[in-house]
């Protein structure tokens, strides 16, 4: 099977998730979305919204895996004392 992806904005997130180094190839990065995504039925397009706190994380999962959130131990700034 083949898959063309002719928009640039979903080219580049396949690309941002493939640099961040936790995926080989583009098909680990569809396999994984494909995955996390909820399957659509017909009672979610009636909804308004995400019913549990379960689908709320499923939703926002892999949002934040290239973000560092370390502290820097660094104050960033001359300390003065008289």
């Amino acid at each position: 099977m083949s898959v063309v992806i002719d928009q640039p904005e979903i080219e580049a997130l396949i690309q941002q998730r493939l640099s961040s180094g936790g995926f080989h190839d583009a098909a680990e990065v569809l396999l994984y979305a494909l995955k996390s995504a909820p399957a659509p039925s017909a009672t979610a397009s009636t909804s308004n919204g995400p019913a549990n706190l379960v689908e709320v994380c499923q939703m926002v999962s892999g949002l934040t895996d290239g973000i560092d959130f370390s502290r820097n131990p660094s104050t960033g700034r001359p300390l003065d004392i008289f």
